[in-house]
């Protein structure tokens, strides 16, 4: 008998997440039937998949899932149709499992309860909730306004959600991290500790051999990565930021000899928008700015061809590399990334980067969002209030090796090694099997 998996997820990190866990389901020897649905959004990440059917009712709403970071975002949905959403949604789910199909819930507490409402079987990954919120390996982080409520509980999942996890019908749970699992496991809660799917498939495009040259640059260009995130219209205001300590870097550059930014020969930007974005109001911003478009970087051994319509600026001594194509390219080349964004400053720290974050005006990356992310990331994350004081954080940064390389053992332990998308493909295979 095969097996019918429904995907709901809540985001579009989460949707991205679930194509990955799908898409090697797809390659177990007996591939379930599966299907989506979002949540929140259109879920277009699932159409990477080929004959994976989108079920029940898909909302674009205007918080774009981030109603929890304002009350105001609330309301917006609520106007927009959030509750009729919701129960189209859960009719759709609990058809689903009424013709035998098992429910995988991919984010929050969301689809975690939908699918134990449904009263069929599910499997559960939290890509949301981290123990490293409320402590790191050593210690119990002070716990501000926002997390004053746990220190009643020892764990970032409250008992509701571990009851919900706990459930004889939840044939699994995935957390993002090794504390978080452990903590889970204290509760006799079926919690695997099989990795982070967000670390999965983010081999640069670039051939080996370009890839190794242009490392072996690094001695002489420092790559500087820019994340402003993805979602329009907050993009756009989070890249005039972001740029505003790129000019900062290029003048501090300048006008200091003694500045380690100095002594590089080539200073490069890489910015990486999302691919769903036009590039031309980035590229009108640089314009603005008074960068100038240019058909090629400075140094001979940088002209290397992605082949992705990427377009290269020079302003001064710098230059800067604008794709919506590159974005692997763009996290495997950085040496440091000033970001503004969710999921992508995580797989940038994950690589054993350390990345500086300026707070926005959300609704996504908002100066809440940013000092969670903080608490989320520890040391591979350094947040500023003012874009203008990202030249002397790199200056630290680049001064001092042993803190660069407790920035990698941290990043890389905190969100795993790759692979965890076919760990847990392999293990919901065999499980749901037998929960059938």
């Amino acid at each position: 008998m095969t097996v019918k998996i429904l995907s709901i997820s809540n985001g579009h990190g989460e949707d991205a997440i679930a194509v990955q866990i799908l898409r090697e389901l797809q390659q177990q020897p007996h591939p379930p039937e599966i299907a989506a649905l979002p949540l929140v959004g259109l879920g277009q990440a699932y159409t990477q998949l080929e004959n994976l059917p989108v079920i029940g009712q898909v909302k674009s709403l205007p918080s774009g899932g981030f109603i929890y970071m304002d009350q105001y975002q609330l309301w917006l949905d609520l106007k927009a149709g959030l509750f009729p959403l919701i129960i189209h949604q859960y009719q759709a789910i609990r058809q689903w499992v009424k013709q035998g199909g098992i429910i995988l819930a991919v984010g929050d507490i969301v689809p975690l309860f939908l699918a134990w409402l449904s009263g069929g079987n599910y499997a559960f990954i939290g890509t949301a909730k981290s123990d490293y919120y409320l402590r790191d390996e050593q210690e119990q982080l002070p716990l501000t306004q926002m997390w004053v409520w746990y220190r009643y509980f020892d764990s970032i999942y409250f008992p509701w959600e571990r009851f919900l996890m706990n459930n004889s019908r939840c044939l699994g749970v995935f957390p993002r991290d090794t504390i978080t699992t452990q903590t889970l496991q204290k509760y006799s809660i079926a919690a695997m500790d099989l990795g982070n799917p967000m670390m999965d498939n983010l081999q640069p495009n670039i051939d080996n051999y370009t890839l190794d040259q242009l490392k072996g640059e690094n001695q002489q260009s420092l790559f500087i990565t820019l994340l402003p995130g993805s979602r329009s219209p907050e993009v756009n205001r989070n890249w005039d930021i972001v740029l505003q300590g790129v000019d900062a870097i290029i003048q501090s550059s300048i006008l200091s000899t003694e500045n380690p930014i100095h002594s590089y020969q080539h200073l490069v930007f890489l910015a990486a928008i999302a691919s769903s974005l036009d590039l031309q109001p980035f590229c009108q911003s640089l314009i603005a700015l008074g960068w100038r478009e240019t058909p090629e970087l400075k140094s001979p051994n940088l002209n290397f061809l992605w082949g992705h319509g990427e377009v290269i600026f020079a302003k001064e001594t710098a230059r800067l590399i604008l794709t919506n194509q590159g974005f692997n390219d763009c996290l495997a080349l950085g040496n440091v990334a000033i970001a503004m964004a969710g999921t992508a400053t995580e797989q940038f720290v994950g690589l054993g980067k350390p990345v500086i974050a300026i707070p926005g005006e959300g609704p996504q990356f908002t100066r809440t969002f940013a000092n969670n992310q903080q608490r989320l990331l520890g040391r591979s994350l350094i947040v500023v209030e003012n874009p203008r004081e990202i030249p002397e954080i790199l200056r630290s940064l680049l001064l001092n090796s042993e803190q660069l390389k407790l920035i990698a053992e941290n990043g890389k332990r905190r969100l795993g090694q790759p692979g965890a998308s076919r760990r847990i493909a392999e293990y919901l295979s065999v499980r749901f099997s037998k929960g059938l």
